[in-house]
């Protein structure tokens, strides 16, 4: 992968420099008062060229929709983000045998990190403490202090971030088995497992339907274009040359909120209400008035609607089509299949909203709890392991670019008033 991208970030390099020097002065939209107030939303004012998600296709991957990657490895798809095409049959070996022999460098301490912190911790807290624990292991940072020129900071980096890709299902795995209790905590890697059936497998699921699951929804999670909470905050740490440890660590924090990464299980909860309340699996006129009480009680149905997306979203899509091939009689996925046939036809209905389509946390968690995967604070680990893969992808290509810090101006609430009087 190093020797792929020796070849190519120099030319992307060269090439964005020129555009910019060109075209710099050239206007791509318009700022509001409401962009400022309303969390930049929809702002265009980041480049991200690992994913995008245009409205009405949902997200793609260099280019590529999700649905012609949804049987790929997680590994083919760290390949994809960084060098912008599919590995080989002999590249991917070679990149799983990589990250297998880092694996077996994990540094002992990181568990010993982790032991220090109360059992009642919650899981993402260990999770980004452990990588934060790491970051003495940095090569860039030992790079840097050694004076390596600009153009060379992506080497590092890159070394950086397949460390913490080697490492981090380890210590997640360690996380799930500690905080549920499960002894003993460390299950040590199969040398025959890729890597996400590996940390199914470190976690102590070692169902073959599970394996492929693991597979399916680190592919899906991997990347979410730039302007997400865990992607920004890590670009934004990582703009400071802060190295990716402290980046990623940062990144996880953001993932941890509940307006990011706790959606699923927030979905998952409402799906249980139902089943819990009904008995099993109510009629769709059942579960049309319950959606309703749900909206008329000032909640929302989790899961439904998206801040970019006026589609379903295609992850949706393919963790339902994975559920009904694999776990048809599931009562929980058969609610979720049920309510992605009613709930839209009652949000259609509410003038104020403007995509009444399901997204990804409406499914996964679903699928997750059928495997007797029922931790709910735990599900935000299993999305950070996978949104590493972008985060850590995006900080290549921007040191490999040489982007500037990150520093937008703020200003007053007085001054924004100024500016309305004035137009």
């Amino acid at each position: 992968l190093k020797e792929v991208l020796a070849q190519k970030i120099p030319v992307w390099r060269d090439e964005i420099k020129s555009f910019v020097k060109e075209h710099g002065d050239k206007k791509i939209g318009d700022l509001t008062i409401g962009h400022a107030y309303g969390g930049m939303r929809g702002l265009k004012a980041m480049v991200c060229d690992t994913s995008e998600v245009p409205p009405d296709k949902g997200l793609l991957i260099r280019n590529t929709p999700l649905k012609e990657l949804q049987h790929t490895q997680p590994e083919e798809i760290f390949w994809l983000l960084c060098a912008g095409e599919m590995p080989t049959d002999e590249q991917l070996a070679d990149l799983q045998a990589d990250l297998k022999a880092r694996a077996k460098k994990i540094p002992e301490y990181v568990f010993a990190v982790i032991d220090a912190m109360p059992k009642d911790s919650h899981p993402m807290c260990m999770l980004d403490t452990g990588i934060l624990a790491l970051e003495r292991e940095s090569e860039f940072r030992k790079g840097y202090d050694a004076g390596m020129k600009k153009d060379q900071y992506w080497e590092p980096t890159l070394e950086d971030s397949l460390n913490i890709l080697a490492w981090e299902p380890i210590i997640a795995a360690y996380v799930y088995r500690r905080h549920a209790g499960k002894e003993p905590f460390r299950i040590a890697p199969d040398d025959k497992l890729a890597w996400g059936p590996n940390y199914a497998h470190m976690m102590g699921f070692d169902d073959p339907k599970f394996y492929d699951l693991m597979r399916l929804y680190l592919v899906l999670h991997s990347d979410h274009e730039g302007g997400n909470v865990s992607a920004h905050t890590c670009h934004c740490i990582g703009s400071a040359l802060s190295d990716p440890y402290y980046a990623v660590s940062g990144g996880l924090n953001g993932l941890a909120g509940p307006l990011h990464g706790l959606a699923n299980q927030e979905c998952l909860g409402w799906l249980l209400q139902v089943l819990e309340q009904f008995k099993g699996v109510p009629s769709n006129e059942v579960l049309e008035k319950f959606a309703w009480d749900t909206l008329n009680s000032g909640k929302v149905v989790p899961g439904y609607g998206h801040a970019v997306l006026r589609i379903t979203d295609p992850r949706f899509d393919i963790f339902k089509e994975w559920g009904g091939k694999n776990i048809p009689e599931d009562p929980v996925y058969q609610l979720m299949a049920k309510t992605f046939d009613v709930v839209p036809e009652v949000l259609k209905q509410i003038k104020k909203i403007k995509d009444p389509w399901p997204n990804v946390d409406a499914a996964s968690g679903s699928l997750l709890y059928h495997f007797g995967l029922k931790e709910f604070p735990y599900y935000t680990v299993l999305f950070s392991v996978s949104r590493t893969m972008g985060m850590c992808s995006q900080l290549i290509m921007s040191r490999g670019w040489g982007e500037a810090i990150e520093r937008p101006k703020s200003v007053t609430t007085a001054w924004m008033k100024a500016q309305a009087a004035k137009a």
